[in-house]
């Protein structure tokens, strides 16, 4: 599932996408009651008007419609903090992941 921010004017702000089932299956360690965050973007221009954390609640709300119990997602190391803002705990090593560091991250629903 893919969600999609748009401004009052139907400009594109941000994106956000929610794997569930087998699809989220290599994300979430084969936890079949969690879904994936993944591919979070947010237009520079649109950083710090909150639209990042109204795409994260979306996909929570889509993974609670979808009768699943958490979201898991690998979060760059450098965003860390906005996600455990949201409530997103880490767990794991550290891992590369297109040649950034990221660590696995999981909020329960």
């Amino acid at each position: 599932m893919h969600l999609l921010a748009v401004a009052g004017d139907g400009t594109p702000l941000g994106t956000a996408r929610l794997l569930h089932g087998a699809s989220a299956a290599a994300k979430n360690g084969g936890d079949p009651s969690a879904g994936s965050l993944g591919r979070l973007a947010v237009l520079k221009r649109a950083r710090g008007l909150g639209v990042g954390a109204a795409l994260v609640r979306a996909v929570e709300e889509a993974a609670r419609e979808r009768g699943l119990t958490g979201v898991d997602l690998h979060a760059q190391t450098h965003a860390l903090g906005f996600y455990e803002r949201l409530g997103y705990e880490a767990y794991g090593p550290r891992f590369p992941d297109a040649g950034m560091p990221h660590r696995a991250m999981r909020r329960a629903l």
